[in-house]
C-alpha cells in the first residue's frame, strides 16, 4: 500500500481558504450579523468611555463642582452596563458559533470517511485522520468566532480611535501616527519568528504524544524486550526538545510584548510632551490631553492583536486545506447517481427497492491493481461461484489471500472486468445492500466500546433477544457468555481488551450470523485462538455455512479439506485450484503447503508432549 500523504503546504487560495468554509458558516449568517454589530457596537462604547474622563476633568474637576454629577454618573453606569451587556451577548455568540462550526466540521468529516473506501485507510494512518477531524477542526471553530470578533472589534476600534484623535487635535494625531509604522514592522518581525516557534511547538508535541501512546499500547513489547531505559530515555530528549523551543518563544514573546509596551512608553511620552505645551498654552484643556493619552496608550494594543490575527490566519489557512482536502477525497469505491437514486446510500438506503441477493459469484475476466500500484495482483481473473459453495483460499502470509474477498465485497472495484452478484455487476447495485447481506469474522476482531450485547446488535440493531440467543447458540458461544461475569450486560472495553481473543472472535462470530448473511466471509477466524475454541468454530462453521455462499481464508489447511474448492494463492496470482483430494493428488504448490504444515503440527505435538 502507498505511504501517508504527507503533502500539508497551503495552496494559494482567495480569503485564506474560507471561502471553502462557506457552506459551514452560511447557516450561521444571522449570528454572524449579530456578532458584527455587537462588536461595532462594542468598539463605539469603548472608544465613549475615556470622554468621560474628559468630562470629570473638564467640567467637575476644573471647574471645581458638582454641579450635573447625578446625570454624568447615570450616563456613565448606563454605558457600562451596555457595554457588559454587549460584551456578554458577544462572548456568548462566538462561544455558540465556536461550538456549532466545531459540531458541523467534524460530524461531516465523519460522515464522509464513512463513505470513503479501505484504499484511504491504507494510505492514511489513525493519527492522521484524528489530527484532521479534531485539532484541524477545532483551530477552524476558533478563528471563524473568537477570531472574527477580535477583528472586528479590534479593526473598528482602531479606526474609531484614529478618527476621535484627530478630531481632538491633528497634529498631535500626526505625532502618534509617526510610531505605528514602526510598531507594525516590529509586529510582523515577531509575529513571523512565533509562527516558526509555535509549528515546531505542535510538531514536537505530536512526537510526546506519539511516544506516550507507543509506551502504553506497547508495554507489554517493551518489558519482553528489556527497552524500558530506551522509551524513557527517548522520552526524555523530545520532552527536553519541547521544553528547549517552549522556553525560546516564551523570551520571543516576552521580547514582543516589551517592544510594544516600549511603543506605547514612547506614544504617551511625546503626546504628554506636545500636549503638555499646547495645553500650557490655552489651546487644550487637561481633560481633553487626558482623553488623547488614553487614545494613545490603547491604541497600540489592538494594532499588535490585528498583526497576530493575520499571522494566525496565514498558520490557520494550513488547517482549512487539510480539512477541505479531506472533504474532497473522492472513494475509490462508488455508487453512480443511478443507483443511489434507486437503491439510496450509506445514510439513506431505500431498502423497499433492494433484491433478494442468493449469493452466486462470477469474476468474468476480472484484472485488479491496487491504486497506489501499477502491478496487478490479478489478471484476466474467471471464477464462477454457485450459490451455498465454499471456497477456501490458502497460500503463504502475503500472498494476496485477501484481495479476492475484499473484490467481493466491493471494498475495491476490479481495474478491469466486473464481478457478477446473481448474474448481474456489483456496480449496478449499492455498495450498502451487498454489504447488508455479507457477514465477515476477521482474523482479529474488533468490539466497539460497550457490553456484549451491544456488540451482538451492531449487525441488526432491531434483533430481539431470542434472536440474539439463537444465533449465540448457534456458533457454541453461550457457554463464553454464559461464564462472563455480567453475561449479556458485561463490558467488553475499548476494543473489546477485557475478553481474551477466543471470547472476541466467538462473538464476532455470533454477531455476524445475527444479520442472516448470504454470504460469509472468514479471515483466518481460527488462527488465533485456542484449540479448544478452534473447534467451536469449526463445528459452527459446519452448521452456519450450510445454504451459504462462503470464502474462507485459510490459516490451518485441515480445517478447509472439505471445502468445495480450494484456490491456491501465490505472489497475487492463483496458480492451483480444485478440491482437496484433487489437489493432494497433483503433488503442487498445496501439496507442499499440506504436508509441511502436517510435518510442522506433528513436531509440535511431539514436543509438547515431551
Amino acid at each position: 500500500m502507498s505511504k501517508q500523504q504527507t503533502n500539508e503546504q497551503p495552496v494559494s487560495l482567495p480569503w485564506f481558504g474560507l471561502n471553502r468554509l462557506g457552506r459551514f458558516m452560511k447557516r450561521y449568517t444571522k449570528i454572524y450579523v449579530i456578532m458584527v454589530v455587537l462588536g461595532l457596537l462594542g468598539s463605539v462604547i469603548d472608544i465613549i468611555i475615556p470622554l468621560f474622563q474628559r468630562t470629570a476633568i473638564n467640567d467637575f474637576i476644573l471647574n471645581n463642582t458638582l454641579k450635573g454629577i447625578g446625570l454624568f454618573i447615570a450616563a456613565y453606569i448606563g454605558v457600562l452596563i451596555l457595554q457588559t451587556i454587549f460584551n456578554s451577548i458577544s462572548a456568548y455568540l462566538a462561544f455558540r458559533t465556536e461550538l456549532n462550526i466545531n459540531r458541523d466540521l467534524r460530524q461531516t468529516c465523519f460522515e464522509h470517511l464513512q463513505t470513503l473506501s479501505l484504499s484511504y485507510y491504507n494510505q492514511n494512518s489513525v493519527g492522521y485522520i484524528h489530527a484532521r477531524v479534531m485539532s484541524d477542526t477545532s483551530r477552524i471553530g476558533d478563528l471563524v468566532s473568537w477570531g472574527l470578533m477580535d477583528v472586528v472589534w479590534n479593526l473598528s476600534y482602531i479606526i474609531g480611535v484614529v478618527v476621535m484623535m484627530f478630531v481632538i487635535n491633528w497634529q498631535l494625531a500626526l505625532l502618534v501616527m509617526v510610531i505605528v509604522p514602526f510598531l507594525l514592522v516590529a509586529a510582523a518581525f515577531f509575529q513571523k519568528k512565533l509562527v516558526v516557534l509555535n509549528r515546531r511547538i505542535r510538531e514536537t508535541n505530536s512526537q510526546i504524544t506519539g511516544n506516550f501512546n507507543e509506551g502504553i499500547t506497547g508495554a507489554k513489547t517493551t518489558k519482553t524486550l528489556v527497552i524500558e531505559h530506551k522509551m524513557d530515555s527517548d522520552f526524555r530528549e523530545t520532552t527536553r526538545q519541547m521544553f528547549r523551543i517552549s522556553t525560546r518563544t516564551g523570551a520571543v514573546r516576552g521580547l514582543f510584548t516589551a517592544t510594544i509596551a516600549l511603543a506605547a512608553s514612547a506614544a504617551l511620552a511625546m503626546v504628554l510632551w506636545r500636549g503638555g505645551l499646547i495645553t500650557m498654552e490655552g489651546a487644550m484643556l487637561i481633560g481633553t490631553l487626558s482623553v488623547f493619552a488614553t487614545y494613545a496608550m490603547n491604541l497600540m494594543d489592538p494594532v499588535q492583536s490585528m498583526v497576530r490575527a493575520a499571522a494566525n490566519l496565514v498558520t490557520v489557512q494550513v488547517n482549512i486545506e487539510r480539512v477541505t482536502r479531506l472533504l474532497e477525497t473522492k472513494s475509490e469505491v462508488s455508487d453512480t447517481p443511478e443507483v443511489v437514486a434507486r437503491y439510496g446510500d450509506t445514510f439513506a438506503p431505500k431498502k423497499e427497492n433492494w433484491e433478494a441477493v442468493h449469493g452466486d459469484i462470477t469474476f468474468d475476466d476480472v484484472s485488479f491493481h491496487y491504486p497506489d500500484s501499477d502491478e496487478y495482483v490479478l489478471e484476466h481473473f474467471n471464477l464462477h461461484v454457485p450459490q451455498g459453495t465454499n471456497v477456501a483460499i490458502v497460500g503463504e502470509t502475503g500472498a494476496g489471500k485477501s484481495t479476492l474477498v475484499n473484490l467481493v465485497c466491493r471494498f475495491f472495484e476490479p481495474s478491469k472486468g466486473r464481478i457478477l452478484i446473481d448474474g448481474k455487476d456489483a456496480r449496478e447495485r449499492s455498495q450498502l445492500w451487498l454489504h447488508s447481506n455479507i457477514g465477515y469474522v476477521l482474523q482479529t476482531p474488533h468490539l466497539f466500546s460497550g457490553t456484549v450485547l451491544d456488540n451482538l446488535r451492531y449487525g441488526k440493531p432491531d434483533a430481539t433477544m431470542e434472536e440474539v440467543e439463537r444465533a449465540v447458540r448457534l456458533v457454541s458461544a453461550d457457554g463464553v457468555i454464559a461464564r462472563l461475569e455480567k453475561g449479556y450486560d458485561t463490558e467488553v472495553g475499548e476494543g473489546g481488551d477485557l475478553l481474551s481473543t477466543g471470547e472476541k472472535q466467538l462473538i464476532s462470530f455470533a454477531r455476524a450470523i445475527l444479520s442472516d448473511p448470504r454470504i460469509f466471509i472468514l479471515d483466518e477466524a481460527t488462527s488465533s485462538i485456542d484449540t479448544k475454541t478452534e473447534q467451536l468454530i469449526q463445528n459452527a462453521i459446519d452448521t452456519v455455512l450450510r445454504g451459504r455462499t462462503s470464502f474462507i481464508i485459510a490459516h490451518r489447511l485441515s480445517t478447509i479439506r472439505h471445502a468445495d474448492i480450494i484456490l491456491v494463492i501465490d505472489d497475487g496470482k492463483i496458480v492451483e485450484s480444485g478440491t482437496h483430494e484433487a489437489l493432494m493428488d497433483a503433488r503442487g504448490a498445496y501439496y507442499k503447503l499440506y504436508t509441511r504444515q502436517f510435518e510442522e503440527e506433528n513436531t509440535r505435538r511431539v514436543m509438547q508432549n515431551g
